[in-house]
């Protein structure tokens, strides 16, 4: 059973303390002169936690990921995650790497634990040093502190957040068999150079169930392939990007293989992945709507996955529905090129809920009510090719001015 929950945020599973700080990376330049702003977090387990990873596709990986994509292939139980924003710690050489690691140290050295269980994370410019001095001279500063209450969350949360608008933070409770209740928590952040196999996104989950790695990382990978894996904000895929689940098992409640414990957390986390998945497509860099894109009717799975990608990344699309212009024609023809398999005289469109074309073709629908459903904020575009049994959904938003300029003007 999983109970409501009205607010949100990392630590409310039992067991964890996060923080965030200013560290001097992050910097608003206002009309009372330069002030800092909170950029460096933490989330820490006060047990050694089982953690599963998911991460980015692009051959080119930040430093910070790369050491940490290690630990975590090691097997070893973690105490803590560090996450900086401003700097991505990314094809800047050896350096990087060593960064990373001093980093970890700085932090173990703080929290009394090994540097192998201390995790890094990088978000923000490719290609300049990250400035570690400044981020190990705030390290002690972060560990004090760190807290359970919702307030240190909401600025771990803050801290990691770049070009995002918004928090994104979600949490939900569920009783297992058992009667033993367990909360699963998690937060993201996520705006731009979003893509699937995962954008710039670094996503953390936090849950007191004990679980092990053997059965935590397929429920993690089942949860990510059908949401984070489908946004879609601009069609770049960074190099920075994890999903990573902390299980510390703090609540005394064990989850098993192949027990109905399992199903419910899977469950539990594909929703909350959902959830946040639709918060990165509609806080993207300066989106103005939300976009669904459904495609139903293929022969194979892959095929209904061109289609929504292809559709999603579209510029003509994503520009049509800012401009809020009923133009079907761009979403058949980005079908037609997404390499799906399929008969362009039987497809069938409905943006906003109204049928615009059949078989193909468009239908006498109505301009002027067209119009003014393309006026809404969340728009859902749903493709029918009727070929087969197979579906998919890709979630996205449009292009509009501000989107040119936050990334013409992105280091400056």
């Amino acid at each position: 059973m999983e109970n409501e929950i009205t607010e949100s945020y990392i630590t409310m599973p039992a067991g964890f303390k996060a923080a965030g700080v200013a560290c001097g990376l992050k910097t608003d330049h206002g009309n009372s002169g330069p002030m800092d702003l909170l950029d460096l977090n933490m989330v820490q387990s006060d047990v050694p936690a089982t953690v599963a990873g998911v991460y980015t596709k692009n051959l080119i990986k930040g430093h910070s990921l790369q050491r940490t994509i290690r630990v975590i292939d090691a097997g070893a139980k973690i105490r803590a995650l560090v996450v900086n924003s401003k700097n991505a710690n990314a094809c800047v050489g050896p350096k990087g790497y060593q960064d990373a690691v001093a980093i970890a140290e700085a932090a173990a050295k703080e929290l009394g634990c090994s540097p192998d269980e201390v995790l890094t994370a990088s978000t923000g410019t490719i290609g300049i040093r990250l400035n570690e001095e400044k981020v190990m001279a705030a390290m002690p500063k972060l560990v004090s502190s760190l807290s359970t209450d919702a307030a240190s969350a909401h600025a771990a949360e803050k801290a990691m957040m770049t070009t995002d608008t918004v928090p994104k933070e979600v949490s939900a409770k569920l009783t297992l068999s058992g009667g033993k209740e367990i909360t699963i928590a998690g937060m993201a952040k996520g705006s731009g150079m979003i893509c699937p196999n995962l954008g710039t996104m670094i996503v953390v989950f936090t849950t007191d169930a004990a679980i092990s790695k053997e059965i935590l990382q397929p429920a993690l990978n089942k949860a990510v392939a059908h949401t984070f894996n489908r946004v879609s904000v601009d069609g770049d895929t960074s190099c920075c990007d994890m999903v990573v689940v902390f299980a510390n098992g703090v609540s005394g409640a064990s989850i098993e293989a192949g027990s109905e414990d399992l199903a419910l957390f899977e469950e539990a986390l594909t929703s909350l992945s959902l959830d946040l998945s639709r918060m990165i497509a509609n806080d993207g860099e300066g989106a103005s709507k939300f976009i669904e894109v459904v495609c139903r009717g293929a022969k194979t799975a892959e095929d209904a996955q061109l289609i929504v990608t292809a559709v999603a990344k579209s510029p003509l699309v994503k520009t049509a529905v800012f401009g809020e212009d009923a133009n079907w024609g761009r979403i058949i023809t980005a079908a037609g090129y997404s390499g799906a398999d399929f008969d362009p005289e039987k497809v069938d469109i409905r943006l906003a809920g109204l049928l615009v074309c059949k078989n193909g073709q468009a239908t006498d629908y109505s301009e002027d009510e067209a119009s003014e459903l393309v006026k809404q904020h969340d728009i859902k575009i749903e493709i029918d090719i009727n070929q087969g049994d197979f579906e998919d959904r890709m979630f996205s938003c449009d292009f509009s001015y501000d989107y040119v300029k936050i990334n013409g003007s992105y280091r400056t």
